[in-house]
């Protein structure tokens, strides 16, 4: 369940938080969704909006690697036989601080099965003429040194017409390959040539992707960012900074009769699918160390 919401708004952009997951339940802006919202008081669908930590994306079998000790984690992706998507979407977030525009949630990954671990989380979301714009810090506040990851977990919305309809810009030049079935990380390919490219604007189609795009082109103040358009010209669009190297990309394929490719789930993650057996971008969280990670939705 959501639990207590927060609203927020700033000129033409309102927002709904909630405790659960600390959750983005809406984005607005002139009344126009910008992700795909969920209901209040029910259960959070498809982990829409929620903050991901302290690994992003899946764990196969939930076993991992750190510092020469194994670990066991819970299982929550049957199918795929994968830990998906950290704790913190099913932890219940505290207030620390609200205005009209802005909230501050906090929460706290305590030891547990697989992750003896104690890690401290704030998530800080603010509205203002640019959109929504949110840091999510994390503090390590046992006496060992954590592995640790984060990402958001939206699904935008860039207008009325299907996504296969959408026009997509992604400046990334790899993505990473993986197994059709439990899509687990097999190598990085270069988009060139690739179904994956969109470094160029243009249309989805009929694509599927529920990939990990790396090798993101920053600009000179070390941003980037992503946009998808609607033909009848409306738009939505993410940025997000360098402690997200990754970036994954879905287009909601759902089988018959769930709701299909209702929206693009896009995630800037600080570290790729499974890091925490390859350690490739993993955060070492030293005790009483802390991290930062920002990203925004804007309308375009």
């Amino acid at each position: 369940m959501t639990g207590t919401e927060y609203g927020l708004r700033h000129g033409d952009y309102t927002a709904v938080i909630t405790a659960r997951g600390a959750a983005v339940r809406e984005l607005q802006f002139r009344g126009r969704d910008l992700i795909v919202p969920f209901p209040a008081g029910g259960p959070n669908p498809d982990f829409r909006g929620v903050i991901v930590a302290p690994w992003p994306n899946r764990i196969p079998d939930g076993r991992y690697t750190f510092d020469g000790a194994d670990y066991q984690v819970p299982v929550n992706e049957a199918g795929r036989q994968c830990a998906l998507h950290g704790f913190t979407p099913e932890l219940d977030w505290k207030l620390e601080s609200s205005t009209e525009s802005a909230v501050k949630l906090s929460c706290a990954i305590e030891p547990g099965p697989g992750y003896p671990f104690t890690v401290g989380l704030t998530a800080s979301y603010r509205l203002d003429v640019d959109g929504l714009h949110t840091t999510v810090a994390a503090t390590n506040i046992g006496g060992n040194t954590a592995p640790y990851g984060v990402c958001p977990h939206p699904y935008l919305l860039a207008g009325p017409a299907p996504l296969d309809e959408w026009t997509l810009e992604v400046p990334a030049r790899k993505f990473l390959e993986v197994t059709p079935e439990r899509l687990l990380p097999v190598a990085l390919r270069t988009v060139v040539d690739h179904e994956f490219d969109f470094r160029t604007p243009r249309m989805i189609g009929a694509t599927k992707i529920d990939h990990a795009f790396t090798e993101i082109a920053f600009d000179a103040d070390g941003g980037s960012r992503m946009v998808i358009r609607d033909p009848g010209g409306t738009g939505v669009g993410m940025a997000w900074d360098r402690s997200c190297p990754w970036l994954q990309i879905h287009t909601a394929d759902k089988e018959h009769p769930a709701p299909n490719r209702l929206g693009l789930a896009v995630e800037p993650m600080t570290c790729p699918p499974d890091a925490f057996n390859s350690g490739q971008h993993l955060v070492r969280l030293q005790p009483g160390a802390s991290h930062e990670a920002s990203w925004s939705i804007f309308a375009s």
